[in-house]
């Protein structure tokens, strides 16, 4: 017999309470990656700093990406609820918090990414975020998937503290994507210039192919598991 399932586009959040993670860089990296391949997505930018707002008032936003500020802790799930009966995609930005607005877009919830970067630090405020999606998870009596990204890591080399990182999560039973986000400066410079990856002057920017193999590479992964998901939802 077939569950119900929810009639809805996916909706997909980046958390970790810790700042400088990376998590706005990946959700726009997504987004971005998605629209070019002709989705039309709604970010929802619940970070205090509004960078994704920013980037979206410079040239070049392409016109299949919404974005959504303002958003409240009361709001939110009506927010989110309004965004995917609109777009193919919903992103949602966080805010670097433990909070009562974190917990309910987890709840909301197709897929939960957690960016850290190679440290002790990171990984422990991703094990926070964890803990909330697991009881987020009980409250709703239905699973949560989620994965960690991991960010700004080396193109040249894997250093010792992220190899150690991978191991906890791995040993923990934890799922970890196959596709790190490498440190690029073409991945800074969307937030100075605005547009897509593609649209950055490889003259102007260094290895922007790289980057651009990158997050075509991490987009799809990330497409890849929200079929699976949608193949459980449907069994």
């Amino acid at each position: 017999m077939k569950k119900q399932s929810r009639a809805h586009m996916p909706v997909i959040s980046f958390a970790n309470p810790k700042g400088g993670a990376g998590k706005t860089t990946t959700a726009l990296i997504l987004a971005t990656q998605l629209s070019e391949s002709g989705a039309s997505v709604t970010i929802l930018d619940a970070d205090p700093e509004r960078w994704i707002s920013q980037w979206a008032n410079l040239p070049g936003k392409p016109e299949n990406i919404s974005i959504v500020s303002g958003i409240t802790e009361d709001g939110i799930v009506d927010q989110i609820e309004e965004a995917s009966g609109k777009s193919q995609f919903v992103i949602i930005d966080l805010e670097g918090t433990a909070s009562l607005m974190v917990a309910n877009a987890i709840g909301m919830s197709d897929l939960v990414l957690i960016p850290i970067q190679g440290s002790s630090m990171d990984a422990k405020g991703g094990a926070k975020t964890i803990r909330l999606i697991h009881n987020q998870a009980k409250m709703a009596r239905r699973v949560i998937p989620h994965s960690v990204v991991l960010t700004r890591t080396s193109a040249a080399v894997r250093s010792r503290a992220l190899k150690n990182v991978q191991e906890q999560l791995t040993q923990s039973g934890i799922d970890v994507c196959e596709t790190p986000i490498v440190e690029r400066a073409a991945y800074r410079d969307l937030f100075d210039y605005g547009g897509t990856l593609t649209s950055l002057d490889p003259s102007q920017v260094s290895n922007v192919d790289k980057a651009i193999d990158n997050a075509r590479q991490f987009a799809g992964e990330v497409v890849e598991k929200l079929m699976q998901v949608q193949g459980h939802t449907d069994e």
